[in-house]
């Protein structure tokens, strides 16, 4: 549980300062663009998406330490899934351009992606 707290610790300060770059550069550089997705509801998806996955793979390093790896690349093709689910709404929209949104939405799950991955490789090197 402890190891989570931490990850908690620096997730949340990282997706707080990430949501107020992307917010402020979006409302900043693309005024006049129309974004389907909110940059709160693209952050709470990922920031949820990010907490679930870590502590699924607490769960199953505390279970099956030597199946820890497996865990994180399951995990990270249902985050994809996940991840398309939660874009088809816009890509069956009447949207002219679709860039803008699916840019908004993949330079922060990279960046969740890439904290994840961090925190993942810590846990599997403690093995």
């Amino acid at each position: 549980m402890q190891q989570f707290y931490r990850f908690l610790i620096i997730i949340f300060p990282i997706s707080i300062i990430l949501f107020f770059v992307q917010y402020f550069s979006i409302d900043i550089f693309f005024e006049n663009t129309f974004f389907f997705y909110s940059t709160w509801s693209i952050y709470i998806f990922h920031l949820i998406l990010t907490l679930i996955s870590y502590g699924f793979l607490l769960f199953v390093n505390k279970t099956f330490a030597d199946k820890t790896g497996f865990a994180f690349m399951g995990f990270s093709l249902i985050k994809m899934l996940a991840a398309i689910v939660f874009l088809i709404p816009l890509l069956q929209s009447d949207v002219v351009s679709k860039i803008p949104d699916v840019s908004a939405f993949f330079i922060p799950y990279f960046l969740f992606l890439f904290t994840e991955t961090f925190f993942a490789v810590k846990l599997l090197n403690k093995q």
